[in-house]
């Protein structure tokens, strides 16, 4: 969502249908010269996997516990450590284009928009995203700030996005997906680790970690990283003087005291600068400290207790208001100190041989400061909020080919207080490697702050927009059904199709009397439904293929003898269709190449005057790499290589930036 809207016009960028086509080509058969005198040349851990062992991935995101990749009941896609590796993504928004029920945009050389199955606009909010179990989305507008998410992504172990609603068991804004990044343990990262590199639009980037033992079952690592990252241009070339810069370091403990029990403790501390297209830049620092302790009863029981702390500190210039030529408020400083802290608790166990029970309970409080900018504010400008929650799921397993699983999640919020998220979920196991499932759930995005506690002015100067102390949870009710299945010895696929209900979507409304200030209210409600595709094909020993796609359509309305002053336009931002086809394969000699494909249909932007989009586009990415040694590997990545720019997101202006070819090479060290 665009408060203030710009009014011109840059004209598409797109590729020819020729290019296009090679580049299909040559990753469809870049085997071709090599297939006889393939070999392997897997070093470790970074072998590619194969069919079986893509199967039995453990997964956790959709029960809560560890369980087959091919036994969850679920949209669920992983991205593995080794898939990032070989992508070339240096961060965590740019990993995370490799999940095909993914809608991942970047806007700039710091900014990305990520959604799943809809409503990736300006302030995306229906999305929930944690990394190794720590919330990371914002209490002001309930999205993600993706340019702080980061870690060295040399330790993630993998990436599991489910797309469709996690209230159940995961809470409020668990609306449309849930994002979970799973780093390695301490064990799995011992020794040296570095890692530097540069190139076009990447002056300098740099990081190191080392692993040791505290005892024989204590384990530790220590890692700092360093990048910085040039700035992207506009349309006529001009650059955007949007550079990036920042840094990063932490620590993992884990300990094996027993059998039984198990700990970890790890935090992470950031520092960073983001220059801006309209001047200044922001800064942003923070850090978080979490501690986990799980004690295992037997295979099919146990329990966990996490608890951790959270600091961020963001202070940005907030440009002045500016409406039809009259200064509404002036320019200043907006800052906003966050302070979390979050226990949670959790329990499994049977009951009989046909129930198998996970509860848990949830602790969460939030200690808001802002320092208001003339221009921008929070009122109140401090704000302390508290969240309970308590979950209960059953999985009642009537044979072992087929379960039901019943549970829901309650919550209570300062806002709006109680809220109830229920799920039912069936699953048949046609066979070993064939599964069906569906499922019903509802789900709520609870208000944040700027739905409650926006202004835009700050007084004493006259507000032109306002959060509304009545404005209420927007409500998912979804239908999804999906197939998961290995087909011969060869090929993984997984298919889902979905129908959501939304209701009380946000909205904008005019003071009757005056017009402004405008507020937000929930007068649009929406359905959609859509369809998303992946498989993976291992061709043979050291060549995999992976294909991926996505259709959506979205239909949002004003509710009957409402209002909204945009005219239910401004909640989506979202292509029909995504297409994506990716490349692995292991050269002699120790070499790799990777090459993707991805293709994004013509995406809508409602921020200005008019309606405007986002050209359809594609774009090729694709890396060489080399294993020198068993501990040295050298890189090199190039990343939209079909264009010289190209814009992913935002309404068609002059300020609108586009994304540049980049190419970079990277040195790494094991030892």
């Amino acid at each position: 969502m665009c408060i203030v809207a710009s009014l011109s016009q840059s004209g598409p960028i797109s590729a020819p249908p020729w290019r296009l086509a090679n580049w299909s080509i040559l990753l469809l058969f870049s085997t071709a010269l090599v297939r006889a005198q393939t070999q392997d040349v897997s070093i470790g851990s970074l072998k590619q996997l194969s069919m079986e062992e893509l199967m039995t991935i453990e997964v956790t995101s959709v029960s809560r516990h560890a369980e087959r990749l091919l036994d969850a009941p679920s949209a669920i896609q992983v991205v593995t450590g080794d898939d990032i590796r070989r992508s070339g993504a240096l961060t965590i928004p740019e990993a995370l284009r490799l999940a095909d029920n993914l809608d991942v945009a970047q806007k700039g050389s710091h900014d990305w928009g990520i959604s799943a199955r809809g409503f990736n606009t300006e302030l995306a909010n229906k999305l929930l995203v944690m990394i190794d179990g720590r919330t990371v989305y914002t209490p002001l507008f309930s999205g993600v700030v993706w340019n702080v998410q980061d870690y060295l992504l040399e330790d993630v172990d993998q990436i599991e996005v489910i797309s469709g609603p996690g209230g159940t068991l995961w809470g409020a804004n668990a609306v449309n997906g849930v994002i979970n990044v799973t780093t390695k343990t301490s064990a799995d990262t011992q020794g040296w680790y570095v890692e530097a590199g540069a190139g076009t639009a990447f002056p300098g980037m740099t990081a190191i970690r080392y692993g040791g033992a505290l005892s024989p079952k204590v384990h530790f690592r220590i890692y700092g990283k360093y990048f910085d990252r040039n700035s992207e241009v506009f349309s006529n070339g001009a650059g955007a003087k949007d550079d990036w810069h920042r840094g990063q370091g932490g620590f993992r403990v884990d300990g094996d005291v027993s059998p039984e029990n198990k700990f970890s403790v790890q935090g992470d501390l950031y520092g960073g600068r983001d220059s801006l297209p309209a001047g200044g830049e922001d800064s942003v620092d923070g850090g978080n400290l979490l501690g986990r302790w799980t004690h295992t009863v037997s295979e099919e029981s146990d329990f966990s207790l996490q608890v951790y702390y959270d600091h961020t500190h963001v202070k940005q210039p907030a440009a002045a208001l500016v409406l039809s030529g009259i200064l509404f408020a002036p320019a200043g400083i907006f800052e906003d100190k966050l302070n979390t802290y979050d226990l949670d608790f959790q329990h499994r166990f049977p009951i009989g041989s046909h129930h198998h029970i996970v509860w848990g309970l949830g602790y969460r409080s939030t200690q808001d400061r802002v320092t208001n900018a003339p221009s921008l504010a929070f009122l109140p400008a401090a704000l302390d909020q508290e969240l309970f929650s308590g979950f209960v799921q059953d999985e009642i397993r009537f044979s072992p080919a087929f379960a039901l699983t019943l549970g829901t999640k309650v919550e209570h919020n300062d806002y709006t207080g109680r809220e109830i998220e229920p799920s039912i979920r069936i699953q048949w196991n046609l066979a070993e490697s064939r599964m069906l499932w569906a499922a019903v759930s509802r789900a709520a995005r609870t208000p944040s702050r700027i739905d409650r506690d926006f202004s835009q002015a700050a007084p004493p100067f006259l507000a032109v927009l306002q959060g509304r102390s009545t404005f209420s949870s927007e409500i998912v009710v979804a239908h999804e059904v999906g197939y998961r299945a290995q087909v011969g010895g060869s090929v993984v696929a997984s298919v889902s199709a979905f129908y959501n209900e939304y209701h009380d979507l946000r909205s904008t409304s005019l003071t009757p009397a005056t017009i402004l200030p405008f507020y937000f209210a929930n007068n649009l409600e929406a359905e959609t439904y859509g369809l998303e595709f992946s498989a993976d094909m291992h061709v043979r020993d050291g060549w995999r293929l992976h294909a991926g796609y996505r259709v959506l359509r979205e239909d949002l309305r004003i509710k009957p003898g409402q209002f909204d002053l945009n005219n239910a336009l401004n909640e989506t931002a979202d292509p029909k269709q995504q297409f994506s086809l990716r490349s692995s394969l292991d050269l002699p000699h120790g070499l790799e190449w990777d090459v993707g494909l991805r293709w994004v249909d013509t995406r809508p932007s409602h921020e200005g005057a008019t309606v405007g989009s986002v050209p359809s586009y594609a774009e090729v990415e694709t890396r060489f790499g080399w294993h020198v040694t068993k501990n040295v590997e050298l890189a090199v990545v190039g990343q939209n290589l079909l264009h010289d720019q190209h814009p992913e997101y935002g309404y068609p202006n002059s300020s609108r930036e586009e994304i540049q070819r980049r190419v970079y090479g990277k040195a790494t060290w094991r030892y």
